[in-house]
Formats: structure tokens, C-alpha cells, sequence
């Protein structure tokens, strides 16, 4: 009777931890609307001329809505030079917590710049690392650019 009553309760607890591990797993997954909210952001890096490179950096926002969209603004500075900049975009975040951005940037409502970036989310979601992989001008000019981008959660969209 003892032995049945062992065996029917390591049965329940072997069955529950079973029906746990698809929540849990659940849970690590990243979605675009998981991924909604308000972030804030760093990048540091250079840009490459024909002169050599030169040093850049920015500090901005974005807000992202459950769809990947991306609207903010940022200020950067190229060799010393700063401007303040909005952003648009669109990211797609992949079940795995890496995702994909294309962001444009628009100065006086007209397009400078489109970046594609590439990210990974850690952090319990909260944290992001980037990397550009292309800066493009409206005319098709392709900029080397070595940029990273470090972005926190500022706090959940309502």
C-alpha cells in the first residue's frame, strides 16, 4: 500500500513537472508584441570616409508598438559634429529573441539615412544588443559603418 501510494505520487509530481516545461518554455520565447515598448539607447562606433574613419555616437528613444513599429528621435554626434534626428522603422523579432530592424532617419521631414540592423534581446527581454550591418543614403550610397547600439526597456507600453 505504501509502495502504491509512492508510485501514484511520484506519477503526479512527474506529470506536473512535465506539463511545466511548455510554460516555461513559452515564456522564453520573443515576439514583436512582447517586445513593445519604450527604449532607450546608445550607439558608439565609427563611419567610414574616403578621408578615414570618423568617430560617432548618439543617445535617443523609440517607442515600438506591437506590430515592430518604431517611432523616436535621437541626437548624434559625427566627429564632433551633433544633430538632433527623428527615427522611423519597423523591426520583426523572432520567436529565438534575435530580430531584424530597418530604421530610417529623417531630418526637417526629409530621409538622411536607412539602417539595417541586426539584434538579440537578454536580459529577461529587457535589454538589447545591436549591431548595424548596412547605412544607406536616398541615393543608394552604401556607408561602412561599424556601429553597436546598447537599448533598455524604459518601461512597458500601455
Amino acid at each position: 500500500m505504501k509502495t502504491n501510494f509512492l508510485r501514484t505520487l511520484l506519477v503526479f509530481g512527474a506529470t506536473f513537472v512535465l506539463a511545466m516545461i511548455p510554460l516555461q518554455a513559452e515564456a522564453s520565447h520573443c515576439s514583436n508584441a512582447g517586445q513593445a515598448g519604450n527604449w532607450a539607447y546608445t550607439y558608439t562606433g565609427s563611419i567610414f570616409t574616403q578621408n578615414g574613419p570618423l568617430p560617432a555616437a548618439s543617445v535617443g528613444h523609440f517607442s515600438q508598438d506591437s506590430e515592430g513599429n518604431i517611432t523616436g528621435s535621437q541626437v548624434r554626434s559625427v566627429a564632433g559634429n551633433s544633430g538632433v534626428e527623428d527615427i522611423t522603422g519597423n523591426i520583426a523579432v523572432n520567436r529565438d529573441c534575435t530580430a531584424t530592424a530597418t530604421i530610417n532617419v529623417i531630418v526637417n521631414g526629409q530621409l538622411q539615412r536607412t539602417a539595417a540592423i541586426a539584434l538579440v534581446y537578454d536580459s529577461n527581454k529587457n535589454h538589447a544588443r545591436m549591431i548595424f550591418q548596412s547605412l544607406t543614403l536616398p541615393d543608394g550610397t552604401n556607408v561602412p559603418v561599424v556601429l553597436t547600439i546598447d537599448a533598455n526597456r524604459s518601461f512597458s507600453k500601455d
